[in-house]
């Protein structure tokens, strides 16, 4: 197998020369599994783990590959939902020690922890970062990972990706993010589907200057993934979060996160999170509509609108080939808010934060139609995607 190495001052990256084809499903090796050409490298060396449940090589996590290889992993950085992935979201997770392995786990995720403390990094030489994203401005993992980058640039630390696939990789839409909205939601000047992996987010956040302070992360690399192109369809091995149980919520989620600023029910609290929407108020005359109980669950202890019997639509009967098609979609949003009589809190604060700008808003309540919203973003996109162009290691 031949690779393609890309070399700078300022970073390395690890890539194939291999890519499969549009929609082919050929097996894609994630980069944790190409364990020849990282771990010898990492011997030696005190290793901080950027991880979670979905670090998954097979049916075994990264961190018992790195000890089996005899890599010294002396913490693990845990993200939003714990190093385990079953907390609610934006739920306090404290710091631990994992029980099978004993390595002490320091979360990262609403603990108050502290990246520019040089306590918190003067123990290790090197972060690691293996842990599937989904391929959206809002999610927070990639945010963690850029600000682990930061400290890692601050504290003159090395940073090592294994790359894994962007299940939402095979489009880009949305607008860019304006960075008066910048937020944990939302923390790089990128499109709400952006189509990047990790590896290449780290590589355009540290090659276009968008870490803090102007810092760079002097040495930097990136172990690609084999097989895999920006069309590949990906199925995810485990669920990412508690509350995206399917690749159809998966591919729902960039159009359906903006409940989550809105008095609406985006079925947390029940078996289709995400795919399902609704309120007690919701009223469609001579539309026959879904109903829905939201309760508390494990990883929804206390979803919207709990014990309320919601009314709304069903979208599970939708074809993933529709849904990935149809990009970002504002519909969902827009029909919510015209079938619930009573406007009065739909939208709450939040609501800019996930969309990054400050006028989509009041587009929506002035009838605006989701086509034309979407036709405001259009040309930004295409300006973002020429830009992305030198930081992508896989085939369009």
């Amino acid at each position: 197998m031949k690779f393609k190495f890309l070399l700078s001052a300022a970073l390395t990256v690890i890539l194939t020369s291999s890519g499969c084809g549009a929609g082919k499903p050929e097996k894609v090796t994630v980069g944790a599994e190409r364990t020849s050409e990282y771990t010898e490298s990492l011997k030696g060396r005190r290793v901080a783990l950027f991880s979670n449940q979905t670090g998954v090589v097979g049916d075994e996590h990264v961190l018992d590959l790195l000890l089996r290889e005899g890599v010294d992993v002396v913490t693990i950085f845990s993200p939003e939902h714990g190093f385990r992935g079953d907390a609610d979201a934006g739920e306090s997770v404290s710091s631990s020690v994992d029980e099978k392995t004993g390595v002490k786990i320091v979360s990262l995720y609403g603990t108050g922890f502290d990246y520019a403390d040089s306590t918190n990094f003067k123990d290790i030489d090197i972060i690691v970062s293996d842990i599937q994203d989904v391929g959206l401005r809002f999610y927070t993992y990639y945010v963690t990972m850029v600000k682990l980058m930061e400290s890692a640039a601050r504290f003159d630390k090395s940073f090592l990706v294994l790359d894994r696939p962007n299940p939402n990789g095979m489009y880009v839409d949305g607008p860019i993010l304006d960075m008066k909205y910048r937020s944990g939601v939302g923390r790089l000047p990128i499109p709400v589907v952006h189509g990047l992996t990790l590896g290449e987010i780290a590589l355009m956040a540290n090659g276009e200057g968008w870490l803090d302070d102007g810092l760079k992360v002097k040495d930097l690399k990136v172990v690609g993934c084999d097989g895999y192109t920006h069309q590949t369809r990906y199925i995810l091995p485990v669920a990412p979060s508690p509350n995206l149980k399917s690749m159809h919520a998966v591919y729902l989620y960039p159009s359906l996160c903006y409940f989550e600023a809105t008095k609406v029910s985006l079925g947390r609290g029940t078996d289709s999170p995400f795919e399902i929407y609704g309120h007690p108020d919701f009223k469609a005359e001579g539309e026959q509509l879904y109903s829905f109980t939201p309760v508390s669950m494990p990883g929804a202890k206390e979803p919207p609108q709990m014990g309320n019997l919601c009314y709304g639509r069903d979208l599970r009967g939708i074809p993933d080939e529709q849904i990935i098609a149809g990009g970002l979609d504002l519909s969902y949003l827009i029909d919510a808010y015209r079938h619930i009589e009573n406007h009065e809190s739909f939208f709450r604060s939040f609501f800019e934060l996930l969309i990054g700008r400050g006028d989509i808003r009041s587009m929506i309540e002035e009838g605006r139609s989701a086509e034309e919203i979407k036709a405001t973003w259009a040309d930004d996109v295409e300006t973002f995607k020429v830009l992305r162009r030198k930081y992508l290691l896989y085939e369009e």
